[in-house]
């Protein structure tokens, strides 16, 4: 039977910077479940959409784009040590997503969407989603991935990760929990998650 957005649920998935966030929801991905990578849609919107456009430059400066690209680099510096800043940018950005993420939902029929987003308990969004996974990992980790995926320094990762919510209080809110230092034990757990989630909502 088919399900319309009405009765599918939305389960959100995140975890700090290196946690292999998007690499668990592409597991979830691969069994047959739809993922809306949130993050990426608004990079996405921040490149195309005139209006997110001309207010980031109000916000950021005309150095917040570079040959008509967002200048995520410069970005980058602006908000991760200015959580006043970086409150205003998503302030921009996530309605837009959230109105794009509606329309996606409606065209799903499966039992469970997968919402993969960065900042659900930092913009408070918990009422957003009816399970949340987080996925988290050891901070050696963390950094290496960081470091091998951006080509950032060591020391800028770690100022990153002072500035995200600690592991501990996302876990503390979180129905379900995946520890991703080793990915195929990581993939097992979300398996039996698929399963526990599919429990809950027949």
């Amino acid at each position: 039977m088919s399900k319309d957005s009405k009765t599918i649920k939305v389960v959100g998935i995140t975890g700090g910077i290196g946690s292999g966030k998007t690499t668990i929801a592409r597991v979830f991905n691969a069994i047959g479940i739809p993922v809306y990578y949130a993050d990426d849609e608004a990079k996405a919107l921040m490149n195309r959409s005139k209006v997110i456009r001309r207010k980031l430059i109000e916000l950021f400066g005309d150095e917040a784009y570079e040959n008509e690209k967002l200048n995520r680099a410069y970005l980058r510096t602006q908000i991760f040590n200015n959580r006043t800043l970086l409150s205003k940018m998503n302030a921009i950005v996530h309605p837009k997503v959230g109105s794009h993420f509606q329309r996606w939902l409606k065209r799903q029929k499966t039992a469970y969407v997968l919402k993969e987003a960065a900042i659900i308990f930092e913009n408070n969004l918990e009422n957003q989603y009816d399970y949340i996974i987080t996925v988290i990992a050891d901070e050696n980790s963390r950094i290496e991935r960081v470091i091998n995926r951006d080509g950032i320094t060591k020391p800028e990762v770690k100022a990153i990760l002072k500035n995200q919510l600690p592991d501990d209080k996302k876990v503390k809110h979180s129905d379900f929990v995946i520890i991703n230092n080793d990915l195929p034990e990581a993939k097992i757990q979300a398996y039996k998650i698929h399963q526990q989630i599919l429990k809950k909502i027949r």
